[in-house]
């Protein structure tokens, strides 16, 4: 187990250079950040002054070896647009995701794992066809069309619920729905996958023969069985829903990680977009070791080398 974790840790550190790598030299792509910030009226010599404060006048390789030894000390830079640490502005955000992503996840796991057990159990019938339907609009429908629709029938049309920004608990209900919808289907399927599969192993015939009821084979036994494959995604789960929220925070106005990352790139703030990708990147690498690690806990086959 130990030369597992010091074998991801590796694979970690190695993947992370590869991304930090990337957004450097990505982001520059989107051009100059002067050109934005400058008003109409300024002088040749007023961007060169701006140019040199933010620390872009020298060649792109030179940029690119400060940012690495600044990062090597945990210093990811400094926003240009919101002059603060780029690390603070990516933390003081965070909560405000962190808000949505558990009960997005509790909402896809509350529809989702009962469509596929009832899929499973009325396999090749209409209510499978119907569930199967489901899981196709959720993959098929784009998160910024779901939002902006619900948006236009419970906001505008019915008045039921606001249309965007942070606040009590009725704010919650359509991010959570836009972000947790195409998850449903992940669950759905997956479920349904590990539930057939189940249900033709030679322990539940066993139940089965010994008398158990119907409800008991499939809702203790096939279920707590089949639920085994579905920790295994729950890091990717969690890592779509980190960056499916970039579509949903800007829809609904909704001050997140997903809102500032949608804001890093229109205002071209490469160290603030820099440390949101890596910060990110820690993130969901820790939570996918995390998961394997759990994995091996709760399937005692699985062995971990």
């Amino acid at each position: 187990m130990k030369r597992y974790i010091v074998h991801r840790l590796l694979q970690g550190v190695v993947l992370l250079c590869l991304v930090g790598t990337i957004v450097f030299f990505l982001g520059r792509l989107t051009g100059n950040p002067v050109d934005l910030m400058l008003p109409e009226d300024a002088t040749p010599e007023d961007r060169v002054s701006m140019i040199k404060a933010l620390g872009l006048d020298g060649p792109l390789y030179r940029q690119f070896f400060i940012f690495v030894g600044n990062a090597l000390h945990g210093d990811l830079g400094m926003s240009i647009r919101m002059r603060q640490p780029a690390t603070e502005a990516f933390f003081s955000r965070l909560p405000n995701t962190l808000a949505i992503i558990p009960w997005s996840i509790l909402l896809a796991m509350g529809v989702g794992i009962p469509l596929g057990v009832i899929a499973a159990l009325n396999r090749g019938n209409v209510l499978d066809r119907a569930a199967g339907t489901v899981a196709v609009l959720g993959v098929a429908t784009p998160g910024f069309f779901l939002g902006i629709l619900l948006i236009f029938v419970f906001s505008v049309e019915l008045g039921w619920l606001p249309s965007g920004r942070m606040g009590g608990p009725e704010h919650y209900v359509l991010p959570v729905i836009t972000l947790g919808a195409f998850l449903v289907a992940g669950f759905m399927r997956l479920v349904r996958s590990s539930m057939l599969e189940v249900m033709e192993s030679e322990f539940v015939k066993l139940a089965r023969i010994k008398g158990l009821s119907e409800w008991v084979v499939i809702w203790k036994h096939c279920l707590r069985n089949a639920l085994i494959p579905v920790l295994t995604l729950w890091g990717v789960f969690v890592g779509n829903l980190i960056t499916g929220a970039i579509i949903t925070e800007t829809v609904f106005a909704w001050p997140g990680v997903g809102r500032l990352t949608y804001e890093a790139v229109i205002f071209r703030d490469f160290p603030l977009l820099q440390a949101i990708i890596i910060l990110k990147s820690i993130l969901i690498l820790s939570i996918n070791l995390l998961v394997d690690i759990l994995y091996a806990y709760v399937d005692p086959r699985i062995r971990l080398t």
